[in-house]
């Protein structure tokens, strides 16, 4: 069995693209000293040089790219956020952008170019030979965030009746192949997806073995037009490495592979966890503008739905002058409805981006997080209403907390799945709407149910 030397790789670098070596570069791009800086970050791998350009000051990425002039691994930019890429595209020249574009796989080309002005965009793309800039066309002509924009538009096909023989040659001695690749797709005249042969199972064959003898048939294709996170859903579905991109005529245009897939899931993953929160597609490197932009919209929501659950508390301003331990005791009934709304809000906006949640199976999980929600209740009512007894001396006062808690995880858990299958229902995002509806809930219920109930029991 042979195995890989492992020491004969570069040297491992991640440790070293730490905050001293951005300090270090920055020090030197300050002092004007580029060339110092190149040599700094020079030997590291591109995703670890990405990480470096991502901690330093607009000027100062823009200074150490141009340091390493045409020898800048353009990998680099497949691995930069996006908008960090899109601030470097917009101030480099576009003949760097051209050779980058020539250099990287079309997916990650397509991430550049379509972030430019019309002009720069046309005036990079006249940099291109033909075949390239017709490549890249094509990948910008499908929406975005599909597989088309997802897809690479070099891979290899080869007739049915091939040879193993002929494959290798082919494979020796055309130019356009793509780097890498781990699969070979068998293809018609009308250029349809017959079926795939592995690489590894190709070189094992005799040269005169027909290619149609070893190919797999059983292909999962993809159209081009397709949900790139329905894509990636396919690829951990059925544990694809890579899967062929079809037109609406069923015929090959690319192929997606398991890395392009691997960002995907971050990305969307990411996307989602921001969206709870409320702060749309931010990223570090924005402006002070653009964020404020991106988070003020939920937060005059959040302002809104605060306004009805003060007005909630308007309407027993009398009960609460009455007993002062009631303002002390409200926010405890708010803040905990909030927080099991919140957990159940959370699981159900990833089962439904995941597809684990539908018609089929959403009364069954309704149900369950309601029973969650009045057990819950049930526990923290026991703990909450002794305190308050040790606290206040007051039985009743225990009681009314107790209840109130009772009342308002059962309406966190309700809500808290409720209002994000509604929001999905009628094909709105569940991810950023649903906090500031549940929160409000949740509130304007716990408020009610602690202060009415006060409000009956002990006066």
């Amino acid at each position: 069995m042979s195995q890989s030397n492992p020491m004969g790789g570069q040297p491992d670098t991640a440790a070293a693209t730490g905050e001293d070596l951005v300090r270090e570069v920055s020090a030197a791009l300050d002092a004007g000293d580029p060339q110092a800086a190149r040599r700094l970050v020079e030997d590291l791998r591109a995703p670890d040089l990405a990480e470096v350009i991502e901690l330093l000051n607009h000027d100062e990425r823009v200074a150490l790219i141009q340091a390493f002039g045409p020898d800048f691994d353009f990998e680099v930019f497949s691995e930069l956020d996006e908008t960090v890429r899109d601030q470097l595209s917009e101030a480099l020249p576009n003949e760097f952008l051209a050779k980058a574009i020539t250099e990287l796989d079309t997916d990650d080309a397509a991430y550049i170019i379509e972030g430019l002005e019309d002009r720069d965009r046309e005036e990079v793309l006249s940099h291109l030979e033909t075949s390239d800039r017709a490549a890249l066309e094509r990948n910008l002509e499908y929406p975005e965030e599909t597989a088309g924009r997802l897809m690479q538009a070099h891979f290899v096909a080869v007739a049915p009746f091939w040879t193993v023989g002929q494959v290798i040659d082919f494979m020796r001695e055309a130019d356009d192949l793509p780097d890498s690749f781990s699969e070979i797709f068998v293809v018609d005249p009308s250029f349809r997806v017959l079926g795939s042969v592995e690489l590894s199972r190709l070189l094992r064959s005799k040269r005169q073995i027909l290619v149609e003898t070893l190919m797999n048939t059983d292909r999962h294709v993809v159209l081009a037009t397709e949900d790139q996170e329905e894509v990636a859903r396919q690829f951990k579905r059925y544990d694809l490495y890579s899967v062929p991109v079809v037109d609406e005529n069923q015929r090959l245009v690319g192929v997606v592979t398991v890395d392009d897939v691997v960002e995907v899931l971050d990305d969307e993953a990411d996307e989602d966890m921001k969206k709870l929160a409320g702060v749309g597609d931010e990223s570090l490197a924005d402006s002070v503008v653009e964020t404020v932009k991106s988070r003020v919209p939920w937060l005059v929501v959040n302002l809104g739905t605060a306004i009805l659950a003060s007005f909630v508390i308007q309407q027993f301003d009398a009960t609460i002058e009455q007993m002062v331990a009631l303002a002390v005791l409200m926010p405890i009934v708010a803040s905990i409805g909030g927080n099991a709304g919140t957990q159940t809000m959370t699981v159900t906006v990833r089962a439904l981006a995941t597809s684990k949640l539908g018609s089929v199976n959403a009364p069954r999980v309704i149900t369950r997080e309601a029973l969650v929600g009045l057990l819950n209740g049930l526990v923290l009512s026991l703990i909450m209403a002794a305190i308050v007894f040790v606290w206040f001396g007051s039985g009743p006062l225990g009681g009314v907390i107790g209840a109130a808690i009772i009342v308002n995880l059962f309406a966190a858990g309700v809500a808290g799945i409720l209002i994000p299958l509604l929001f999905d229902r009628y094909d709105l995002d569940p991810a950023p709407a649903s906090g500031v509806f549940v929160t409000m809930v949740t509130d304007c219920v716990g408020f009610f149910a602690f202060l009415g109930l006060a409000a009956i029991w002990l006066f």
